[in-house]
């Protein structure tokens, strides 16, 4: 931690607020108030550890770990404890590449083909058209995580290389740049082309040109970077109802867009780095990128949706280059989340009132950082009586509740399938190699007399196939830490052999990386 002890147990100041037109005396939150609200989160969304930090006026109010880093050690999380922290590594891309916008070695708009020829996509002329711009804005036109069984889970072997070359065979499912669906593999291809411009890899380029001269000391730009794990949080998971450690899941291919790793202390500096339009250092003397290069990162460019109804009275919302953009109670709010198994982040910046929040937990629950950041964004705001922390645990319980019903229901017809002597298949009729463009072979076979799904290039993926209904199978993944069982579709031959398959999430909770509706599987022939 920053030397913020006498800070600990002393009231934030008041703040004077304009909340609209309407100008408000807003008690904000106590650092004890702060200790409070997340030991009340730990409980109640079942997470071992958090790390919190708020930044103020460049200050660091508060930065503090609770709970622990493991389930199995009970080692404390304190303010240096490292956490992955997922996609809130896109704005480490997006900066590295506004600098190199600043030294004038590529301009947003340069075409991607000019630095990474081979790239393709599956429309021509959107290949010749995509720019540097488009891969940081989610309007490429692929569906929501795209491709992502590339790269989750993590243990497989996709390279950089075979990621840039098989999006070719990932189909569109609206037109370029009219609609907002987030993808991560463009974000591989953008840390490619710093990579090319540079001369240096992804990972030496984050190290070398933003961490070191923001003294974020502790920080790697993959956890196989690390020069120090001793002081690490371990992922955890509801593995059959109960919490616990989960195997790290990652593959360096995903760096650029989720790779970072790094603490409270170390991610103070960043943002408070961003939170003045790229300076840095003692008095602000320093610049990592200029100003024009940080407006264009935090200016709209692809537009969000936004319901009829929201907490803060949002009107409007946007992605900008690495950043999600809103306004909250007529204030601009910067910021991303970030999601790898077993652990979720939340960074929250309000630029006009030099508030930046930052939430880190090993479990993957995004209920637990939203109550946290949100609380002590109402307390800033003047908001007073809303219990986030309740209302985030109706709204997930809720969630859980529809999920499981799906799921219920599915596992009886299962149950029913294999209780009933007439409504036994023919599994044999269903093994072979199948092969997607993209994704590579999976093996369908007879194990121990039960029907076997096994990907050649995503080990992790591999389960029985359970008879549901007609053709359709459930495959459950042996890996229960994964919340993603799913509908295995097979079409059939006019000999009744099984000549293709596609595939389908289960549960509405399943994470979009999981992109099995992409997949489109032909089976090889014998």
């Amino acid at each position: 931690m920053q030397r913020i002890t006498q800070f600990r147990n002393r009231l934030i100041p008041f703040a004077f607020l304009m909340v609209g037109c309407l100008a408000v005396n807003a008690q904000v939150i106590t650092s004890a108030g702060i200790d409070s609200l997340v030991e009340r989160t730990l409980t109640t969304f079942n997470v071992p550890g958090i790390a919190v930090a708020v930044v103020k006026d460049n200050q660091v109010i508060l930065a503090k770990g609770y709970g622990v880093r493991s389930l199995n050690t009970k080692q404390k999380v304190d303010e240096n404890t490292l956490f992955g922290i997922a996609s809130n590594s896109k704005a480490f891309t997006t900066t590295a590449l506004g600098i190199l916008v600043d030294e004038k070695k590529l301009s947003w708009d340069d075409k991607v083909t000019d630095y990474i020829p081979e790239f393709r996509l599956y429309n021509p002329y959107v290949t010749e058209e995509f720019t540097i711009r488009d891969l940081l804005t989610h309007r490429s036109g692929l569906g929501l995580g795209a491709g992502d069984l590339m790269i989750w889970p993590g243990r497989n072997n996709f390279t950089t290389k075979d990621i840039i070359h098989n999006i070719r065979f990932l189909k569109p499912v609206s037109g370029f740049r009219t609609k907002y669906d987030y993808d991560n593999l463009l974000y591989i291809v953008a840390g490619e082309v710093i990579a090319r411009v540079s001369g240096m890899s992804w990972e030496n380029f984050i190290e070398t040109r933003i961490m070191q001269p923001l003294n974020m000391t502790h920080s790697a730009a993959s956890y196989s970077r690390l020069k120090d794990t001793s002081n690490v949080i371990a992922p955890h998971a509801p593995v059959n109802g109960k919490v616990q450690v989960v195997a790290r899941d990652f593959n360096d291919a995903f760096n650029a867009a989720a790779g970072v790793n790094t603490n409270l202390t170390d991610m103070c500096k960043w943002i408070i780095m961003q939170l003045n339009n790229g300076k840095y250092g003692e008095g602000l003397s320093q610049q990592l990128l200029s100003k024009e290069v940080h407006r264009a990162m935090w200016a709209p460019h692809t537009i969000i949706q936004v319901g009829d109804s929201t907490a803060y009275h949002t009107h409007f919302a946007a992605y900008g280059l690495g950043w999600s953009l809103s306004d909250v109670m007529g204030y601009k709010q910067v910021g991303h989340t970030g999601a790898l198994a077993g652990i979720y982040t939340q960074v929250t910046l309000i630029p006009e009132l030099k508030l930046g929040i930052i939430v880190f937990t090993n479990q993957q629950s995004g209920a637990a950082f939203s109550a946290i950041t949100n609380t002590i964004k109402d307390s800033y705001f003047g908001i007073k009586g809303i219990d986030r922390v309740k209302q985030y645990a109706e709204g997930s319980a809720k969630s859980e509740e529809n999920a499981r019903k799906i799921t219920d229901d599915i596992w009886k017809e299962i149950d029913k399938q294999q209780k009933s002597a007439t409504a036994k298949t023919a599994i044999t009729q269903f093994t072979g190699t199948y092969a997607d463009k993209w994704f590579g072979d999976v093996i369908v076979s007879v194990k121990n007399g039960k029907l076997w799904f096994d990907s050649k290039r995503s080990p992790t993926l591999t389960g029985e196939l359970l008879a549901y209904k007609g053709n359709t199978f459930v495959v459950k993944w042996n890996d229960r830490s994964m919340d993603a069982d799913a509908y295995v579709m097979f079409d059939l031959d006019n000999t009744g052999k099984a000549s293709g398959m596609k595939m389908k999430a289960i549960s509405p909770l399943t994470d979009f990386s999981f992109d099995f509706q992409d997949l489109d599987f032909t089976r090889s022939a014998l």
